[in-house]
């Protein structure tokens, strides 16, 4: 058997920034992907029809396309805070946490169900809704202290999107359906701001200890 010492461990930052550069390309291309679809869906409303509505119907496979993009986002985001381990069973909580956020929008988008009452089996949007509506409020939360040791900008930016995401998630299933698509892309952008600051804080760390 081959005993594996420490000098056979190598960190790869190049592979994280890989990562960092992957998941804020696929948040663009989510991001694109509705827009494309709110004006190529017709009778769209996009501040009273929410991006569920965008994914029953002819042009679902718009929608579909960034749901996987924002899917592949998290997950790549996952793999770099396994990757870049910032100490504590709260960041490896909130590693996995990151994985499990990219499984539910996978089957989100995977389901075809987008809570449109269909009856056909086992109906698991809303259960998917509530999950990741959790997970989003205690993932940053659980890699705020970790994120410290990179930037103490890096902690307080997390703490505000748990709070804000906290504050904000549940207001959704009380608004009127007037408005409850705007806010629902209001919400996406809290998302898109996670994946986005956990990336530079990846290719922040892994470019200061590449060697140069």
């Amino acid at each position: 058997m081959t005993t594996i010492t420490p000098a056979y461990i190598k960190l790869q930052p190049r592979q994280a920034q890989r990562l960092a550069i992957h998941a804020v390309c696929a948040c663009v291309v989510s991001a694109i992907a509705v827009l494309i679809a709110d004006f190529v869906v017709p009778d769209h409303d996009w501040i009273a029809d929410t991006i569920s509505d965008l994914g029953a119907g002819k042009f679902e496979f718009i929608v579909d396309i960034g749901i996987y993009a924002l899917s592949s986002a998290l997950i790549a985001t996952s793999l770099m805070a396994a990757h870049v381990h910032l100490g504590g069973w709260r960041w490896s909580l909130g590693a996995v946490g990151l994985a499990v956020l990219g499984l539910i929008v996978f089957l989100i988008g995977a389901r075809n169900e987008y809570g449109d009452n269909d009856s056909e089996g086992v109906v698991i949007h809303v259960y998917l809704v509530y999950a990741l509506g959790f997970l989003m409020a205690t993932v940053p939360a659980l890699m705020a202290k970790g994120a410290s040791r990179v930037g103490s900008g890096f902690e307080r930016g997390l703490v505000a999107i748990s709070i804000l995401w906290g504050l904000s998630a549940p207001i959704f299933f009380f608004l009127p359906t007037a408005i409850d698509g705007i806010y629902e892309r209001y919400l996406g952008l809290i998302a898109f701001t996670l994946i986005c600051l956990l990336s530079r804080l990846f290719f922040r760390f892994s470019k200061e200890i590449t060697p140069q």
